[in-house]
């Protein structure tokens, strides 16, 4: 299969060495300045760094020769740049199926990943890529298993079975409501959880938010169309245990942050990468509130980011809320 990785960031270099060795894979860089830096190093000194590229592994800036001849499209730009990305796909290769790792919810909008796809491309054979999985240890060679969604069944189980390999298993899934909204919303609890473990307050406590952070985002799933079975699996329980407790993770390093008192500017500044958690909480608070879906971390986590209220504060409110049956 011939693949263009669309976005070379930490996780789309990931993604084009984690394939390279089975398939034919160019990686597009949408600056001219940084593609002539990965020629030159044949490394991703930038966002990957200490992973070498192999011979085969062919770099561009050049969109339209990224995508002329292949047969399966990976967009692993941010969330906002997906909808940029699929309209140039409709524009140029409009029959070229294509899978999309971002996780979020669009800023502005609202939307999914696959509404915001829609909106751009509606006749797109398409899906996202999804899942418990961090760049470093995907483009190591450590055993990973992720999920391949998309309502068509047919592309699911056929591109889940051309990626899969030895060392990256990939499962099919029909729910793509379901795996976007575990996506996006893990990132919301992992800043929760770097808060709390940051403070100091325990293994108790970060159980407890992950648990009700779980319920949360099932609740918000099903209501927008998802499936529960969903949340039990790797897009929903398995991206949400690693991402709260792996500390390669950007979002929960963004609530360590809070905790030690330092503002959201200078935390994305000093990432050097983006924490889709940050503008997804924003966005699923909103949603959320619109569709009458009690989320109280997720809620707490907005007040926090905007500067409403202090991360004490926070653990304090969430533990001052009336019992409930569980």
């Amino acid at each position: 299969m011939r693949i263009a990785v669309l976005g070379a960031g930490a996780w789309g270099t990931a993604l084009a060495l984690s394939f390279v060795n089975r398939h034919a894979v160019t990686l597009w860089t949408w600056q001219a300045e940084h593609a002539a830096e990965l020629q030159a190093a044949r490394e991703n000194t930038s966002f990957l760094r200490g992973y070498p590229f192999p011979d085969s592994l062919d770099i561009t800036a050049d969109f339209a020769a990224a995508i002329a001849t292949a047969d399966l499209a990976l967009i692993a730009t941010p969330m906002i740049g997906l909808r940029t990305a699929a309209g140039q796909l409709a524009q140029l290769h409009p029959a070229l199926p294509f899978l999309w790792v971002c996780k979020g919810l669009e800023a502005g909008t609202g939307l999914l990943p696959h509404q915001a796809v829609a909106a751009v491309h509606p006749q797109a054979t398409c899906g996202a890529l999804t899942g418990p999985s961090f760049a470093d240890e995907v483009a190591r060679g450590l055993p990973t298993a992720i999920t391949l969604a998309s309502t068509d069944a047919a592309f699911a189980d056929a591109t889940a079975l051309a990626l899969h390999g030895p060392r990256l298993r990939v499962y099919a899934n029909e729910d793509i409501i379901g795996a976007e909204v575990g996506g996006a919303v893990k990132n919301v609890m992992a800043i929760a959880t770097g808060i709390s473990d940051g403070l100091g307050l325990g293994l108790n406590a970060r159980a407890a938010l992950m648990t009700r952070g779980l319920a949360e985002i099932t609740r918000f799933g099903v209501r927008l169309g998802a499936r529960t079975e969903t949340f039990m699996g790797l897009a929903g329980m398995g991206d949400l245990i690693l991402t709260c407790t792996g500390d390669l993770s950007r979002n929960r390093r963004v609530g360590l942050a809070l905790a030690a008192g330092k503002s959201l500017a200078d935390i994305q500044r000093d990432l050097g990468h983006v924490a889709e958690g940050v503008s997804t909480t924003r966005e699923v608070a909103r949603r959320a509130a619109s569709l009458g879906v009690d989320m109280p971390i997720t809620a707490t986590v907005h007040d926090v980011l905007d500067g409403n209220l202090t991360a004490a504060a926070a653990v304090e409110r969430l533990m001052k809320r009336n019992p409930k049956h569980e």
